[in-house]
């Protein structure tokens, strides 16, 4: 029924029946457009979630899930999503490594004596351990030395270069300063430094064998000088100047 206004004119009552949809994206839709956009979406969601974990174990370092389906991750990876990097870089260490030292150290009356082995490493475990606010020498300055020595020198144990004989000065003094606490009993004439490597054991859940026996690798002896000792460069520098 139409009606009037005030000035008798008639007013036009609007149409009745289904108006025009007011939703947003998927909810505009019709129902059975909305199911089948929701699977495409969970299907490309499964798609992309599988597609990480498996690029993700394909440049991992090698692991229990890579040695048993390491031909499926092959499959899926190449020839398309080959990829050149590795997502770790170094590796995770699986191995456990120390430096250790000994002495041959002169008595007062003469006599000389070799002292067992000490293991540094060791002592800088013991004060990071429970440390709130550990410093960076104590992880850091043994550490970071020995890996100076060892990319400076060949595997014969020749320095290379200046940089080799400068790294041999520095390791010589830092286990000087590790030994002058030792309260050795007498003058340290010589030092020999060795590496202990253990192989870091599998976890239970694996069926990974793996030897944690230590393995021992010794270095030449090294005859101490004045420059070696606490405060020697000082020392040696002042003769220099005389």
């Amino acid at each position: 029924m139409d009606s009037y206004d005030d000035t008798g004119t008639r007013e036009a009552r609007p149409a009745t029946g289904p108006g025009p949809r007011t939703g947003v994206g998927i909810a505009s839709l019709s129902l059975p457009y909305q199911v089948v956009a929701a699977v495409a979406l969970a299907g490309a969601g499964v798609f992309a979630l599988v597609h990480l974990a498996m690029v993700f174990l394909h440049v991992a370092p090698s692991n229990t899930l890579t040695k048993q389906h390491g031909a499926v991750v092959d499959d899926w990876i190449y020839p398309e999503f080959e990829q050149n990097w590795k997502l770790f870089a170094p590796n995770p260490l699986q191995q456990n490594n120390a430096v250790q030292v000994r002495a041959e150290v002169a008595a007062a009356d003469g006599s000389r004596r070799t002292t067992g082995w000490i293991d540094l490493t060791a002592q800088d475990t013991e004060a990071v351990r429970g440390s709130l606010l550990p410093s960076h020498t104590e992880q850091n300055e043994l550490r970071r030395a020995w890996d100076f020595y060892l990319n400076t020198h060949t595997e014969d144990h020749r320095a290379q270069g200046l940089r080799g004989r400068l790294s041999e000065s520095y390791v010589r003094r830092i286990v000087m300063l590790r030994l002058d606490e030792q309260r050795l009993d007498g003058a340290v004439k010589r030092i020999q430094l060795r590496t202990t490597v253990r192989a870091v054991p599998a976890p239970s859940w694996s069926t990974e064998k793996t030897s944690t026996d230590p393995v021992h690798r010794e270095y030449p002896w090294w005859k101490v000088t004045a420059a070696d000792l606490p405060g020697g460069a000082k020392d040696v520098r002042t003769e220099a100047a005389r």
